[in-house]
């Protein structure tokens, strides 16, 4: 599956814990990732400054479902199950 144009959920809604280039100390949740490009593509993807976190995450039908909203709801419970203390 290739991502939606447009879309950006993956860059914005999850936390990342990791360095990114242009955010030392990675990015929390819902905010946008500095390397997410106006057009919603990340300008990193083939670098290998990617995160790991970042390289792994594949768009799939479950995840983005139709539309942005779908993939923003998605990833924000994601990000809340992966929190410690969250059952």
């Amino acid at each position: 599956m290739d991502c939606r144009p447009g879309c950006g959920a993956c860059c914005t809604a999850p936390s990342i814990s990791s360095p990114i280039p242009g955010m030392a100390l990675g990015k929390p949740a819902g905010v946008r990732c500095i390397q997410l490009g106006d057009d919603a593509r990340c300008r990193i993807f083939d670098q290998p400054g990617r995160p790991a976190v970042c390289a792994g995450l594949m768009p799939s039908a479950d995840m983005c479902g139709t539309h942005h909203a779908h993939a923003w709801a998605y990833l924000t419970r994601l990000e809340q199950l992966t929190q410690p203390g969250v059952a």
